[in-house]
């Protein structure tokens, strides 16, 4: 203990504290960088311990223990935290890592969906064979995992004409799929007319493609 009564070697719910009092501060509104921020706090620190008597060098050694506590506080704060945002991204993606089909596939499983009523799933499928078309085409990367709004959303830039339609087809997904949203066969139709425009869309700059509905990828 210090003469101040603050323990010199904090336990974890100390450190937390300190942690979170730190972040806290106003300091961290300005626009100053994060290793200029922790150098004033340092500073900061060595004057307060010289105050209460510690040599120089011991008061830079509870300074350096106090930070690597801090740090590792805020790994294993930050840890939970990362991971359930993973798992969560990863829930709502629109194609598994494992799901290899082509955008043809998957067209025919929509329209296999919709002859059998299943709309939900007609709806499902044809999002998902709108963003396999996006990757085959080039337009978006392969990568699995992806959600539908980033899907979208990277889709739109590429293809400005028909963002709005994107951002409107990946919501009608998320509702069916993780929204528990039963899907009728107006959204089905939409969800046609989605894949329809978005395959006759083109980049700026590059003649549109003509594609009526039906037509093969």
């Amino acid at each position: 203990m210090t003469a101040s009564g603050v323990p010199v070697t904090p336990d974890a719910p100390t450190a937390r504290r300190w942690l979170v009092e730190e972040l806290a501060d106003p300091v961290y509104s300005r626009d100053e960088s994060l290793l200029d921020r922790f150098l004033a706090w340092v500073v900061e620190q060595l004057d307060g311990l010289q105050g209460v008597g510690l040599p120089p060098r011991a008061g830079l050694l509870v300074v350096v223990a106090v930070a690597v506590a801090v740090v590792l506080v805020a790994l294993w704060v930050a840890g939970p935290v990362r991971g359930r945002v993973t798992a969560r991204r990863r829930a709502h993606a629109v194609l598994a890592g494992d799901d290899r089909r082509s955008a043809a596939d998957l067209r025919q499983a929509a329209d296999a969906a919709a002859a059998a009523g299943d709309h939900s799933t007609a709806v499902a499928e044809r999002f998902r064979a709108v963003v396999r078309d996006l990757e085959e085409r080039g337009l978006l990367d392969e990568r699995p995992g992806r959600t539908a709004h980033e899907a979208a959303s990277l889709a739109g830039r590429a293809l400005p004409d028909v963002a709005e339609d994107l951002r409107r087809g990946g919501d009608l997904f998320d509702e069916v799929v993780y929204g528990e949203r039963r899907a009728g066969a107006g959204d089905d139709e939409r969800m046609r007319a989605l894949d329809d425009a978005v395959r006759a869309a083109s980049p700026a700059g590059r003649a549109p493609v003509a594609v009526g509905p039906g037509d093969p990828s």
